[in-house]
């Protein structure tokens, strides 16, 4: 195991040297292949024979995949429906200046053997592929690039033609009506509709037509704009080896990113330093900025950005506004754009409603973004059929489905990094003119296998410890009481899960110990002890003498005992003069007391004031009966602790009663049925006009309050002085209870999604599926040369012949005119 941590260090010391020690955020970017292609087909004004951008025509000959497409793959490293548009424009260019015929070969082999998955994956309102696609198969065909497809896909496909003719039916192309506008996808449009001043009218400052490398290519080539022209200069001397999607991409939208993607993979550990330099320098710049974009066309990146940034601020300590992110809510204008074009924002809608997840007292802002956000996803998630596609989580649309169906606080962390780590769309930064923009394949590569390492090397210390908590419950006979909840599982479960602790053993397991004799001691004083019984035991706690005990009580006393006593020991070990002895007593009697107390009511048929029972309910769901005594073993720990229950810092008060409510909204019919109170109950005894329906409604509204008020006690750094790792190991505990009583009871549950989310979390390695293998349907090319003029000493001798070439997938390739046999003239495209 040790091995282990150290070559997962050394691993996090390479990505780190990488991606944040002096390195050129544009590196930190993947290649768009189909931009690239694009400045590869401009002509050189001195010499149109010639490219003027040779080293992208070198980058598009020296890129292509061994299975033959351009582009980038996915998180496991298949190729996405991007590499269908990207690997035509690669073609295009090849064939533009008579290279790379065998590449072109296998380009068409590649698109012919894989269209019919790719578009899987499709949905047909993707506004860009709907525009884009179908001009690049019309490009194609122009340029003598014939590709053929079976009947099935070719009707597909003219669902895709038929949503292109919708969008230019609607949408004027100059005119700013839609984001992206149309004129930003120039390279797509025919050109007879644009003049030279509809591009000059629509330029940026830097030259580029909307930071697009494409339509600037395309402008610069319909108009020989000087400039487009000083724009592509600029791109090409910054990016030498392949353009992005989009560029000057804004630095610190990257650096940003890389801590997203950092955090949601589960390695901050690693990188602490590295993130608190970053949030430093970002939350600088928030504090001297304008907050409103300048243009309605960089809305959507902005509020991508400011959105992010108010989430990882926030949940770094910062005290930040919701300002810096709402400002879109006070215009109007921005809300209709945002609303016209829901499907161009669903992955900025998706990060302004988790920034949502953060919201303090008082915010109302922040209401109104999550109310907004949440239409909007919702309507983006197209309906259900009877047909199941299969759609990988690469269509963007279950992300949204998880963000909308599970809060916040009911996820556990280490499942989310799970989740994230086998996500196909794991490299995806954030959304520009073409679907994501990537991390490069070098870079993602790297934290994949950093993040799997990780994560592995934590189930390997979560299985041991599981293993030996399971053989100290038996030793004790818990696993044996024959009543009640045998919850050894469980427990450790919500503990490991719930927050990235990995080399805190000691926390977890005395956490899981403190749980597991919680859950059996409520039990007994539940159902299964008599009131005698129950009034010895509790006084024997307050002795803290077990003589005269026996059978459960007894058991659960000594067990009790010797947990108080290792907490005891590894505390004065530790620190070497404090004794919590007396303090880990006082906390387990108040709450064997708060038991005690229910008991009474419950046999007694006692109906308390709501102040009372919440004084009482606060203590005996025992939330502080574990987070305080583990708490004095963190890194940093607490001085001396636990003082009386009426000095508990806000923090663990509110620990202490979200639970409670959670769990009465959960129990109340079984809790009913056997005579006891909770919540909701008593507010229907005290309420008596009220339907159940309507005191879970006000359970719930206590619920939500307490919870903002919660979230500020447990990020805000500059409220009080306790430390983050106290503050944020009660929020680890808050998503625990959060997560069993989210929609219903899962800790009373066997649910199969409970027990899966177990084996996720503990046995089963990380799922991450294998490349397909590479296809073989032509012989392999020899060794690739390295520049445009070696490709055209090997290919000189193609241009005096017709090449025809068919493989078992019946694809075609002429490199001259042939004829065709169209599909319907509004398509304007020709299938062979």
């Amino acid at each position: 195991m040790e091995h282990s941590h150290s070559s997962i260090n050394a691993l996090a010391q390479d990505v780190k040297e990488n991606i944040f020690l002096n390195v050129d955020p544009y590196a930190l970017i993947a290649t768009s292949a189909y931009d690239t292609a694009w400045l590869a087909m401009v002509p050189n004004n001195s010499d149109p024979s010639q490219p003027m951008f040779e080293s992208c025509l070198n980058w598009v000959l020296t890129n292509q995949h061994h299975d033959g497409f351009w582009g980038e793959c996915d998180g496991h490293g298949e190729p996405t429906i991007e590499c269908l548009t990207a690997t035509i424009a690669c073609m295009v260019a090849l064939k533009k200046w008579n290279v790379g015929q065998k590449m072109i070969n296998r380009g068409m082999d590649f698109i012919g053997a894989n269209a019919e998955d790719l578009v899987k994956e499709l949905i047909y309102d993707e506004w860009w592929f709907a525009i884009i696609f179908p001009a690049m198969l019309e490009f194609a065909h122009e340029n003598g690039l014939h590709l053929v497809f079976s009947d099935h896909l070719k009707a597909t496909f003219m669902h895709v033609f038929y949503k292109r003719q919708e969008i230019f039916q609607r949408e004027k192309v100059v005119e700013k009506q839609h984001y992206p506008p149309l004129i930003s996808y120039l390279e797509t449009l025919p050109l007879y509709n644009i003049d030279k001043e509809d591009v000059a009218k629509n330029l940026c400052n830097d030259g580029s037509l909307f930071q697009s490398p494409s339509a600037t290519a395309q402008a610069f080539m319909a108009t020989g704009n000087k400039d487009c022209l000083a724009y592509m200069q600029s791109l090409v001397q910054k990016c030498p080896n392949g353009v992005p999607p989009t560029y000057p991409i804004d630095e610190q939208l990257i650096k940003l990113s890389m801590v997203n993607q950092i955090q949601k993979l589960g390695l901050s550990e690693h990188f602490h330093q590295e993130i608190q330099q970053v949030l430093k320098q970002v939350h600088r710049n928030y504090m001297n900025q304008d907050s409103r974009p300048k243009q309605i066309s960089s809305v959507a990146r902005k509020l991508y950005k400011d959105s992010l940034a108010f989430w990882l601020l926030r949940m770094h300590g910062y005290n930040v506004s919701p300002r810096i992110f709402c400002w879109f809510l006070h215009d109007e204008e921005i809300k209709d754009h945002i609303q016209k074009n829901s499907d161009i924002f669903s992955s900025v809608m998706l990060i302004v409603h988790k920034a949502t997840d953060l919201m303090f007292p008082g915010e109302y802002e922040l209401e109104e973004a999550k109310l907004f956000s949440r239409n909007l996803l919702e309507k983006s998630i197209p309906m259900e059929t009877g047909v199941q596609k299969n759609y990988s989580f690469l269509n963007f649309h279950n992300v949204i489905k998880h963000e909308l169906r599970f809060p916040w606080l009911a996820r556990l962390d280490h499942l989310e990094h799970r989740m994230w780590i086998e996500e196909r769309n794991n490299s995806a930064l954030w959304m520009e003119k073409a679907s994501f923009v990537r991390l490069s394949l070098h870079h993602h590569d790297k934290l994949k296998k950093l993040a799997i390492k990780n994560y592995e090397f934590r189930q390997s210390i979560y299985m041991n410890e599981l293993e030996k908590l399971k053989r100290w419950s038996k030793f004790w006979g818990l696993t044996e009481m024959g009543f009640g909840r045998e919850k050894t599982t469980y427990c450790y479960f919500a503990t490991a899960a719930s927050a990235s602790l990995p080399h805190d053993s000691d926390v977890r397991t005395m956490a899981s110990k403190s749980a597991i004799i919680i859950t059996v001691a409520d039990d007994f004083y539940d159902s299964e002890g008599s009131l005698d019984q129950l009034e010895k035991l509790t006084d024997a706690i307050q002795r803290w003498d077990g003589k005269g005990l026996s059978g459960h009580s007894k058991t659960i006393f000594n067990v009790l005992d010797d947990l108080v006593r290792e907490m005891s020991e590894k505390y004065l070990k530790k620190h070497g003069t404090d004794d919590i002895t007396n303090s880990l007593r006082f906390i387990w009697y108040e709450t064997f007391n708060a038991w005690l107390t229910e008991a009474k009511w419950s046999r007694s048929g006692f109906i308390p004031s709501t102040q009372e029972y919440l004084e009482t309910g606060m203590t005996s769901i025992a939330t502080h009966t574990m987070v305080l005594p583990c708490s004095c073993f963190l890194k940093p720990s607490l001085p001396k602790m636990i003082p009386n229950p009426t000095q508990h810092e806000t923090v663990t008060k509110l620990v202490m009663i979200i639970p409670r409510l959670l769990n009465d909204i959960q129990s109340y019919e079984k809790e009913m049925k056997e005579g006891k109170i909770n919540m909701v109950l008593l507010h229907m005894k005290e309420n008596p006009e009220a339907e159940i329906e309507d005191s879970i409604a006000h359970v719930k509204q206590i619920i939500n309050q307490k919870k903002k008020e919660f979230m500020k006690q447990a990020l805000m750094d500059d409220i009080n002085i306790l430390p983050k790792e106290f503050r944020h190991f009660h929020l680890s505990c808050l998503k625990a209870f959060q997560m069993f009583f989210n929609s219903s009871n899962e800790f009373d549950s066997t649910t199969t999604k409970m027990l899966q989310d177990i084996q996720n979390a503990i046995y089963l390695p990380i799922q991450v599926n294998k490349p397909k293998p590479p296809l073989q349907l032509i012989p392999e090319a020899p060794k690739r040369l390295q520049t445009v003029a070696s490709y055209r000493r090997v290919d000189h001798r193609l241009n005096h012949y017709n090449i025809n070439y068919t493989s078992k997938r019946n694809i075609s390739i002429k490199r001259r005119s042939v004829a065709m046999s169209a599909m319907p003239l509004s398509f304007g495209l020709c299938f062979i």
